[in-house]
């Protein structure tokens, strides 16, 4: 796989992200072990988790970062790979949390941050990210939060997920006023059905809408990291057991259902499999995208990576 470089930084990332919020849940210790290292070996080098990650399911706090960071222990291969973590997301350990009740000033990303390092055993994260934004904060607060983590050598670069482009605008101005390198990467909703499906029921996600693309196009320094790349499965379900079976699914509409007929055109057309398909999207787009997926074993790993050797058209994935 090709390598995505991020302009004025360091980094070279795999077109890729192993998406690790099932982490613990569905794998861990040796499966996550096996998982994490054939990732490596087919390329892939960025390794995406959150600190609220499965939260929501009680015992165990910080389980994805914990799982990960048992791996990053054991194989002492900690300079291969890119750690993304994030920060700052509502309280979910409640039975009813309140995804609005904001977590983002400098002392909640400081414990947060604390708490990432110890729990992923690591000395510095390489790509931190706030997890949600409070708009009633100036931007320019929340980024001099990030550059003194940066000073301190916690981590490396900052990023933002589930921001919206005016307030990533309003960050990048202050940004280079203070000469600062800024946003590396923004996480989103975006994906082939994006377009077509119906509101989430968490409010708070924000997807990768036609003036964020516009954003993207114009800003190539800030890379497009989009989240739920693969639908949740819906086209591949779809396709393979019928429309009752995806009935409840935000992304059942109209215009999904004609988009699973492209989907099964496209793969005809390069001979390859449903999650193929549907990645390949991202291949083809005016701006950069590195999504994240959350494999369910090695050998959909292994299909996803393969993806980014096959050469998709932009028409492909347009409704006629």
């Amino acid at each position: 796989m090709e390598k995505i470089r991020i302009p004025d930084t360091e980094l070279e990332l795999s077109p890729i992200g192993f998406g690790c919020v099932n982490a613990g849940l569905k794998w861990d210790k040796k499966e996550a072990d096996y998982l994490f290292d054939a990732f490596l070996d087919m390329g892939g080098n960025v390794y995406d988790t959150a600190r609220v990650y499965s939260d929501w399911i009680p015992p165990e706090i910080g389980r994805s970062e914990r799982v990960l960071g048992d791996w990053i222990a054991r194989s002492k291969k900690r300079e291969q790979m890119i750690v993304i973590t994030k920060g700052g997301h509502p309280d979910m350990t409640c039975s009813s949390p309140d995804r609005h009740k904001s977590r983002v000033s400098r002392e909640e990303m400081r414990r947060d941050v604390d708490l990432s390092l110890k729990t992923l055993r690591t000395d510095h994260i390489d790509i931190y990210f706030y997890h949600r934004d409070n708009e009633s904060i100036p931007a320019e607060e929340l980024i001099e939060t990030m550059e003194g983590f940066v000073k301190e050598g916690k981590i490396r670069y900052y990023a933002c997920s589930n921001w919206t482009t005016k307030r990533m605008e309003a960050a990048d101005k202050y940004c280079r006023e203070k000469a600062y390198r800024g946003f590396v990467s923004n996480q989103a909703l975006y994906n082939v059905g994006y377009a077509y499906m119906k509101p989430l029921a968490d409010d708070t996600m924000l997807s990768i809408d036609t003036p964020m693309q516009k954003y993207h196009e114009k800003n190539p320094r800030n890379l497009a990291m989009p989240y739920m790349g693969v639908c949740g499965g819906f086209f591949n379900k779809l396709l393979e057991e019928g429309e009752q079976s995806v009935k409840d699914s935000p992304y059942y509409t109209e215009g999904n259902v004609r988009m699973a007929g492209q989907i099964k055109h496209i793969m005809e057309k390069y001979q390859v499999t449903a999650t193929q398909a549907v990645l390949g999207f991202f291949t083809c787009q005016e701006f950069a995208c590195l999504p994240l997926y959350g494999p369910r074993g090695v050998e959909s790993l292994r299909e996803a990576c393969k993806t980014f050797d096959i050469s998709f058209a932009k028409e492909d994935y347009v409704l006629e």
